[in-house]
C-alpha cells in the first residue's frame, strides 16, 4: 500500500511562511475529505486543517487566519499555506483522509525558531 509524500518543511523564523504539499499519486484523493496533521515532540498528532472533497474548510483555533488549505486534484496533491508561523507551530506534519484511511508517510519537520 503506498502513502502520501509530504514536502515543504524548513527552518523558519518567527512570522515566517511556508507552503507544504502533500502528493498522494493513485490513492484515489478527490474523492476523500483530507486533512493536514501534526506532531510535536511529546503530543499526540492533530489535525490542524481540514479540507471536505466538496472544498469546505476548517481549522483549529490556533491556526484560523494564519492557515490555508488547499486542494489541486488534478495533481492529486493538498497544500497548506502558513503564515505568521509561531514556535508553537514546531512539528512534523503529515497529510491523510479525515478517517486516517493511508499509511501514514514521513511528513515534513517545520520548525520555527529565531
Amino acid at each position: 500500500q503506498g502513502h502520501p509524500v509530504e514536502s515543504g518543511g524548513g527552518l523558519v523564523q518567527p512570522g515566517g511562511s511556508l507552503r507544504l504539499s502533500c502528493v498522494a499519486f493513485g490513492m484515489f484523493f478527490s474523492g476523500y475529505g483530507m486533512g493536514w496533521y501534526r506532531q510535536a515532540p511529546g503530543n499526540q498528532r492533530e489535525l490542524v486543517a481540514q479540507m471536505s472533497a466538496h472544498g469546505s474548510t476548517d481549522y483549529i483555533d490556533s491556526v484560523k487566519g494564519r492557515f490555508t488549505i488547499s486542494r489541486d486534484n488534478a495533481k492529486e496533491t493538498l497544500y497548506l499555506q502558513m503564515h505568521n508561523l509561531k514556535p508553537e507551530d514546531t512539528a512534523f506534519y503529515y497529510c491523510n483522509t479525515l478517517s486516517r484511511d493511508w499509511v501514514w508517510g514521513q511528513g515534513t519537520q517545520v520548525t520555527v525558531s529565531s
